[in-house]
């Protein structure tokens, strides 16, 4: 996919889900993260931590992460959060590298594994 195009299709899935949770903004990176984290989990709390938001983007980046083989899940705990382990390391250069990845990661999830949106 060309820049450009990672770029509109990134645009449009904030958009869908600004619409879609009925906000004001576009959701950043880091909100994309959290709901992917709160799908991967299955269930929502009245109210989650900072640790705990912190943990569900982990999940999150891990799940996206796991289709390359970057990561392998290994379970879920008592509680039912999920657990990965990490298999080898993600070989960008950057912070910005890195970002678009996840994008990319994003986009693909949001095809698949949420009907889309």
């Amino acid at each position: 996919m060309e820049q450009w195009e990672q770029e509109f299709e990134w645009v449009q899935l904030r958009h869908r889900l600004k619409e879609r949770f009925h906000r004001d903004t576009l959701p950043d990176l880091n909100a994309v993260l959290f709901l992917i984290g709160i799908q991967e989990l299955g269930f929502v709390k009245p109210a989650f931590t900072k640790e705990e938001k912190q943990d569900l983007m982990h999940i999150a980046v891990c799940r996206l992460l796991s289709d390359d083989g970057y990561y392998e899940f290994i379970g879920r705990d008592a509680d039912g959060w999920p657990h990965w382990r990490a298999i080898r390391l993600l070989n960008t250069k950057g912070l910005e590298d890195q970002e678009q990845f996840i994008i990319t990661k994003i986009i693909s999830y949001f095809k698949t594994e949420a009907d889309g949106l």
